[in-house]
């Protein structure tokens, strides 16, 4: 009977042991699995802008957007973003216009399913509009923004996302008398491009 005892007690010590070994061998294995989250990412890509702050303007303006983006955890990131539109989309827009901008936020993203993922963010900086003679040339400026990524793989990614950008230029021959009031105009933005992580 002692026999029996000793040995099924034997028989339970070996399956606990060998249990427990293959519980600690998927905790060390784990870690590897978070081995593709990548600190930074930076996009570069086409952009739209519409021209809202130059009277008369009857198209927008196409040009390019980069940004520089720093994740902290699965959420979270910082983002600096710059973008420049010289060239309208059509004739009939008054003067040469065009704009540059410089701006940074916070950004929440996460991932909605498979490959793909969407991302919510806030920006305020400064915003330029050339050739036009605007007062001032250089107005604060902020807006929201939000856009959809597909992941290509652990570095590349397709990205397509807008914003609403506001700033505040005096109207084309503003009255003395009023001061050089600024408006405030809010622009569409739109813009599609490449992503790469690193």
């Amino acid at each position: 009977m002692r026999k029996c005892l000793v040995l099924g007690f034997a028989a339970l010590a070996a399956c606990v042991a060998v249990t427990a070994s293959a519980q600690v061998s998927l905790e060390t294995k784990s870690p590897a699995n978070n081995a593709g989250f990548q600190k930074y990412a930076v996009f570069a890509g086409f952009g739209y802008t519409s021209l809202n702050q130059v009277n008369q303007s009857r198209f927008g303006l196409i040009g390019g957007n980069v940004d520089l983006s720093r994740n902290w955890g699965r959420f979270f990131a910082l983002t600096v973003d710059g973008g420049f539109y010289p060239s309208s989309l059509g004739s009939g827009n008054p003067g040469n216009p065009s704009v540059s901008m410089v701006l940074a936020g916070p950004e929440l993203h996460g991932t909605i399913f498979e490959n793909w993922s969407v991302y919510f963010r806030g920006l305020i900086g400064g915003e330029h509009t050339g050739g036009e003679g605007e007062t001032p040339s250089v107005s604060f400026a902020g807006g929201v923004g939000a856009g959809v990524q597909h992941d290509m793989g652990p570095h590349w990614g397709i990205r397509a996302g807008g914003d609403d950008i506001g700033s505040s230029f005096s109207l084309t021959n503003n009255s003395p008398q009023l001061g050089y009031s600024p408006h405030r105009r809010f622009n569409s933005r739109a813009d599609i491009g490449l992503v790469y992580r690193f």
